[in-house]
């Protein structure tokens, strides 16, 4: 997208947190011109530039034939206590996000910016880790030109529905993190907001090939959206949130 104005991006993902930041931040972006939204329900908002299409992800690729678009970011992803089983944990973070990809490929997109997780390994003995692991392997079979791969730790930013785990975790974590170094610093907690940020700063890299961002890598990439977009409002009290 760096690479010149009027770009269009398609984003899946828009109706969760992290997701929802990003299309602020895509919206706010100068550069692109237009951002198609993927979604299963309406997201109840209007611009400019956004189009929201409301989508069945099993029938995505049919459903999108005829879309172009530049790049495409990936914000899809469930947690095993709303999914309720592995099983549909795994539809949602591999076949979803294969199929988007997919899509978003015969879309002619020449960048993919997906968020995965810290320590994701398909040779993994964890559960969460080996999916998101088998997820990136799905990725990097498609042939996408770039494709950006977010790996971030325990997210932070403010809900409604906090836990009260989840409340001492935000006020911990942060404390936390200077101590965090060396081997240690990719699990460090950063906040969705600033997820958000790197995955639009992905677009403007201008990098080739596979690349994977952890910690320090996601700060970097949100930097390059400072200078280019209309500031973010600063979130509340952090809590853990995808």
């Amino acid at each position: 997208m760096a690479e010149g104005e009027g770009s269009v991006a398609l984003l899946a993902g828009a109706s969760g947190l992290t997701g929802g930041f990003t299309l602020d931040a895509l919206l706010a972006a100068p550069e692109v011109s237009r951002v198609i939204a993927v979604t299963r329900r309406p997201l109840g908002r209007e611009h400019p530039r956004l189009a929201n299409r409301i989508v069945q992800f099993e029938r995505l690729e049919t459903q999108l034939k005829g879309t172009v678009c530049d790049v495409a970011l990936c914000c899809l992803g469930t947690t095993l206590r709303k999914a309720g089983s592995q099983q549909r944990f795994r539809a949602v973070d591999v076949d979803c996000v294969r199929t988007f990809a997919r899509a978003a490929k015969a879309a002619n997109a020449r960048r993919f910016v997906v968020m995965s997780s810290v320590g994701a390994d398909p040779n993994s003995r964890n559960f969460y880790l080996r999916t998101k692991g088998e997820m990136e392997e799905d990725l990097e079979g498609i042939g996408f030109e770039s494709l950006d791969i977010l790996q971030p730790s325990m997210l932070l930013a403010w809900r409604a529905e906090m836990r009260p785990l989840e409340l001492v975790a935000s006020g911990f974590m942060p404390l936390l993190a200077p101590l965090m170094r060396g081997k240690y610093a990719p699990y460090r907690a950063v906040s969705a907001r600033t997820v958000a940020a790197a995955m639009l700063g992905a677009t403007r890299s201008g990098r080739r090939g596979v690349q994977r961002y952890t910690y320090d890598g996601i700060q970097a990439l949100a930097r390059l959206t400072a200078p280019r977009t209309r500031p973010l409002t600063s979130s509340k009290t952090p809590a853990r949130a995808r």
